[in-house]
């Protein structure tokens, strides 16, 4: 029996699994922090680091439930209709619930004994427990001639996005770290929806918690247009993540 403790944790702008891009490096504007835990938050353990772009990240698929496997699962990008083995997939639904995701390295910051790496590009949940750090190696990590299976090709946008007078006064307004616009725009233009709702031709609504807000928008004719950015209330959070109003269905 092998038992693994934590280096780090990740403090992500996902706050919720909804919206968190399917791969790394689609969404370069998002953003993170890994916190280093005693006793490896000496500067000592990442001495060199800086001298890398990019990383690579073991970690804990903490959101799934234990014990929720499946030999078998319907990979997004084959439109959720065709199974697939589940290591012909990159699915959270695994014997063990271990990930492995790129980031890019923004910088490292060293602070009364604390080592935070700030991060972009990721696709990792806020609190997502990190396992491991390894340098990526461009000369033996990038394989020029690897055959990408059902998934050779980076998945192209889905939909175009729009942002109502009001998200954008509330973009350009918002004092946290980062573009909100450009994060949100990134995110849904990579169309969050399970396959499923991609072929319902009726306007759909629907929301997300990305950092401390959430993020309603409407889609309809293949348009995203967010609606709404408002202050995330906790007890509520997941309520919005598909909601309806006069007129409009889910």
């Amino acid at each position: 029996m092998f038992r693994f403790a934590p280096i780090g944790l990740v403090h992500s702008c996902f706050r919720e699994k909804f919206g968190i891009p399917r791969q790394p490096g689609l969404v370069p504007a998002a953003r993170a922090t890994l916190e280093l835990l005693p006793p490896y938050n000496q500067p000592a353990a990442v001495r060199g680091l800086e001298g890398f772009s990019h990383l690579w990240l073991l970690f804990v698929f903490h959101g799934v439930p234990a014990g929720r496997w499946r030999a078998t699962v319907r990979p997004p990008r084959l439109g959720g209709n065709r199974r697939l083995g589940v290591f012909a997939t990159r699915s959270t639904f695994r014997p063990n619930p271990i990930g492995l995701t790129t980031v890019k390295l923004d910088h490292i910051a060293v602070c009364r004994g604390q080592v935070t790496l700030h991060l972009a590009g990721v696709d990792l949940l806020d609190g997502t427990p990190v396992l491991d750090i390894k340098p990526y190696l461009p000369y033996a990590d990038r394989i020029v001639e690897a055959v990408g299976g059902f998934a050779a090709e980076a998945p192209e946008a889905g939909l175009t996005v729009e942002f109502s007078p009001a998200a954008s006064a509330f973009c350009a307004a918002w004092p946290g770290d980062g573009d909100l616009r450009e994060l949100i725009d990134q995110i849904l233009r990579q169309d969050p929806r399970p396959a499923y709702e991609r072929a319902s031709p009726s306007p759909q609504l629907h929301g997300m918690k990305l950092h401390d807000l959430d993020v309603r928008w409407e889609i309809r004719d293949g348009v995203a247009r967010v609606i709404e950015i408002v202050p995330a209330v906790e007890e509520h959070s997941t309520a919005f993540r598909r909601w309806e109003c006069d007129g409009i269905s889910q």
